[in-house]
């Protein structure tokens, strides 16, 4: 297929690449020289706009870190709105479904499709092709698109409605949010009382307490200190945040979400956007006074 691809960050970059390596011919954009560079040399082709990426391919992907940033480069001056061949927009990125319907509707005016199509499964997923895709917008277009996103992930279809795949992604990301703030508690609970972490984790993951955090964050990440799984903070309390909205928008009492969007906050404020989402173990390890991880057992502060 002829597609364009729009935000070679993080995550769209090893997705961009996926699309290549597998034979589809790819117009790319991003600010960053250097990204569309390295693609090109793969074999993408460049564009200097969103809306020249949408004047050469009908279907646009984008993985954008931001929802104004989706805002702009899907409806905005010299966004892929003005595009002469796009027919749809396939955005990835994560802006609740608010954002979504508003995108929806900007561009139905001008006769282009929105798929929404958030994914979940990380940088690693995303280098692997093993994201979890999840669509939402109309079918036909959505069979169109099925190949390509084949390519990044397992696709799934939540249904016509507009912005219903934000709501998915939403409920996946505070799941997701939830494990890594509760598992640090319990761990933190457990080396203040001597015992060794690795230990914990080893016995969570045998039993009936196992997570994601448990499973993969913990031991790649947390437990050898090196906080860099590949997700900011900034992007987990952007989710968090984008869910609680979703939440009051339905009228729902959300006791642990809450709680949950609170810790959340506080990681932000003491360990800064930019820090790797498993740091938020941090905080909770100073409130108690030791430190998980490292060469078995904990160190007191």
């Amino acid at each position: 297929m002829d597609l364009g691809f729009i935000g070679l960050g993080k995550m769209g970059f090893p997705m961009a690449r996926r699309l290549v390596e597998a034979g589809h011919a790819l117009v790319v954009f991003d600010q960053r020289k250097e990204a569309v560079d390295k693609l090109v040399a793969l074999g993408a082709k460049a564009a200097a706009s969103p809306k020249e990426v949408a004047d050469r391919a009908e279907t646009v992907l984008a993985s954008l870190p931001s929802l104004q940033a989706s805002l702009e480069v899907a409806t905005g001056t010299g966004g892929v709105i003005e595009g002469k061949m796009i027919k749809r927009f396939v955005d990835l990125s994560t802006v609740g479904s608010h954002m979504a319907v508003r995108i929806h509707d900007l561009l139905a005016k001008r006769n282009i499709v929105q798929l929404d199509s958030p994914v979940s499964g990380g940088v690693g997923g995303a280098e692997k092709g093993t994201l979890a895709v999840m669509v939402s917008g109309p079918k036909a277009d959505f069979e169109v698109a099925k190949p390509a996103l084949d390519v990044i992930g397992k696709v799934f279809f939540i249904g016509e409605k507009p912005g219903s795949a934000q709501t998915m992604k939403l409920a996946n990301n505070l799941l997701s949010a939830t494990a890594v703030v509760a598992t640090s508690e319990a761990v933190v609970m457990g080396v203040k009382s001597g015992l060794d972490p690795n230990v914990m984790i080893d016995v969570i993951n045998a039993g009936s307490g196992l997570n994601t955090a448990s499973r993969d964050k913990f031991p790649r990440s947390i437990l050898p200190r090196t906080f860099d799984f590949g997700f900011a903070t900034g992007l987990m309390v952007k989710d968090v945040r984008l869910c609680l909205e979703e939440m009051k928008a339905l009228g729902l009492s959300m006791e642990v979400a809450e709680a949950v969007g609170r810790l959340w906050e506080v990681v932000m404020r003491d360990m800064g956007p930019e820090s790797d989402f498993t740091s938020a173990i941090k905080p909770i390890e100073q409130a108690a006074g030791v430190i998980v991880g490292g060469k078995g057992g904990h160190a007191a502060k």
